[in-house]
């Protein structure tokens, strides 16, 4: 349903060529990434924290910013300047979905923003729940599984 309504939406943008690239750029974020409440990236995880402090804090609504139509909070205005200085190095990787999946398969699964891994300095975020931690398992073959999941999510920015 919501699928349906981005294309009707899309398809009433694209009418007018001006704001046909806004309505892709919605489009393809809407498809893209894991967001939940209006656009809100990590569930409203501070993205900076991960790094700095080597675990999930949540961010406020007072610390929100929008970069690229995602909105992300932070838990302090010093975290929201360090990911304006490098958002690239903040975001979270395959959209903020599941790594594990992403390399197993290839889907789209939601993750538990309090079970990560920092690879490389990125970020990478796994699901965690009913029993089933995709991280032990994604440790257990992380050099496949990262090499098969950034195949599989440059597959999926093509669509």
């Amino acid at each position: 349903m919501k699928i349906q309504t981005m294309l009707v939406l899309m398809g009433m943008l694209l009418s007018n060529g001006l704001i046909a690239q806004e309505a892709n750029e919605i489009y393809n974020k809407e498809l893209h990434y894991n967001l939940k409440n209006n656009s809100l990236a990590i569930e409203g995880y501070d993205p900076v924290a991960y790094f700095t402090e080597n675990r999930a804090i949540e961010g406020s609504l007072d610390y929100q910013l929008e970069e690229n139509g995602v909105f992300y909070r932070f838990s302090s205005e010093t975290n929201k300047k360090i990911f304006l200085n490098n958002p690239e190095k903040y975001e979270p990787q395959y959209g903020g979905w599941c790594a594990y999946a992403m390399g197993e398969s290839g889907d789209k699964v939601t993750v538990n923003p309090k079970t990560f891994k920092i690879i490389d300095g990125k970020l990478y975020l796994f699901y965690n729940q009913f029993l089933t931690n995709t991280l032990k398992s994604w440790n257990k073959n992380e050099a496949t599984l990262k090499k098969q999941a950034d195949v599989n999510w440059m597959n999926t920015l093509k669509l």
